[in-house]
C-alpha cells in the first residue's frame, strides 16, 4: 500500500473572525489578538478551536513502491482550496494510507471544517462502504481502522493522558525534531512573509513522522532490520539530491539508524 505522510501549518482565520465576532474594522494584527485574548480568558490558552483556524502548507512523504518523495503540495502562492484540493487528489489518485501525528485530534477535523466552504471532491476520503466494500472495515474515518494511521493516539493505547509531543518522541528515537521554528511561531512567520520558511518547517515535521512511522513498522514486525535501514538510506538519499538547505541541515542532524 502507498503511503501518504501528511502535517499541516495553520493561521487564524482573520476574516472568518471578524464575522463571527463582529471585528469589523480592526487589522489583522488586531483581529488575532483580539481572539487569541477571548481563548485566554475562557481556557487559559490561545489555541484557537479547529473551525478557526486557516490552513497555509500541507507537507507530505510519499511512500510509493518506487520512490520516496518528500514535499509541499503546491506552491508558496497557493490558496487554501488549492491546497485541499491537492491533498484529496492524492487521495484520490493513490488510495494511500494516511499517517500523521495527532491527526485525528487536529490535522483532519481542520481539514474537514476548512473543506466545507469550498466547491471541494473528496469522494474517496468519506468512503465508508457505500460504493466500495473494500472501505467497510477499514476506511479514512473510523479511529481503529488504518488507512488513517494517528501515530500518537496508537502509541498512546488510545488513551489521552498518554500522548506524547513528536518532538520529544523524534528526538528519543534519534531523529532531528523541530527545527527552526514552531507551531506557535507560524503567525508571526506568516505576517512577517516567511510562507516558504513555514512551508519547509512543516516539511521538516513530516519528516520526523515518517520516520517514528518507519520504527513503528518495525516495531509490529512488517519490517525486519534490513530493510528498515534500507527505508532509512532511501530517504537519506532522496534528502541529499533535493539539495534543499533545510533537507540536508535535518539529514545531518540524523543520527544513524
Amino acid at each position: 500500500m502507498n503511503v501518504f505522510v501528511f502535517d499541516i501549518e495553520t493561521i487564524p482565520d482573520i476574516d472568518g473572525c471578524r464575522r463571527l465576532y463582529d471585528l469589523h474594522g480592526l487589522s489583522d494584527d488586531d483581529v488575532a489578538r483580539a481572539v487569541f485574548q477571548m481563548r485566554r480568558q475562557r481556557v487559559g490558552n490561545d489555541f484557537l478551536r479547529h473551525h478557526l483556524h486557516r490552513i497555509v502548507a500541507i507537507s507530505a512523504v510519499l511512500r510509493t513502491r518506487d520512490q520516496v518523495k518528500v514535499w509541499s503540495l503546491g506552491t508558496a502562492d497557493s490558496d487554501e482550496q488549492d491546497l485541499l484540493q491537492r491533498f484529496f487528489s492524492g487521495i484520490e489518485r493513490y488510495t494511500p494510507r494516511l499517517v500523521s501525528w495527532n491527526g485525528g485530534g487536529f490535522d483532519l477535523p481542520v481539514i474537514h471544517y476548512r473543506s466545507l466552504l469550498y466547491p471541494i471532491v473528496a469522494a474517496h476520503y468519506w468512503e465508508t462502504g457505500q460504493n466500495d466494500t473494500s472501505f467497510r472495515y477499514n476506511n479514512y474515518l473510523s479511529r481503529y481502522h488504518e488507512r488513517h494511521t494517528d501515530l500518537m493516539e496508537v502509541l498512546a493505547g488510545f488513551q489521552p493522558r498518554a500522548n506524547a509531543p513528536l518532538d520529544e518522541i523524534a528526538s528519543l528515537c534519534g531523529f532531528p525534531g523541530k527545527m527552526g521554528m514552531s507551531g506557535a511561531r507560524v503567525w508571526d512567520a506568516y505576517q512577517q512573509g516567511q510562507i516558504q520558511a513555514i512551508r519547509d518547517y512543516c516539511e521538516t515535521d513530516v519528516l520526523n513522522t515518517y520516520l517514528v512511522y518507519l520504527n513503528y513498522e518495525r516495531n509490529r514486525g512488517n519490517l525486519d532490520q534490513a530493510r528498515y535501514r534500507a527505508e532509512c538510506e532511501l530517504l537519506r538519499g532522496e534528502l541529499k539530491a533535493s539539495e534543499l538547505q533545510h533537507l540536508l541541515d535535518f539529514e545531518s542532524a540524523w543520527l544513524d539508524a
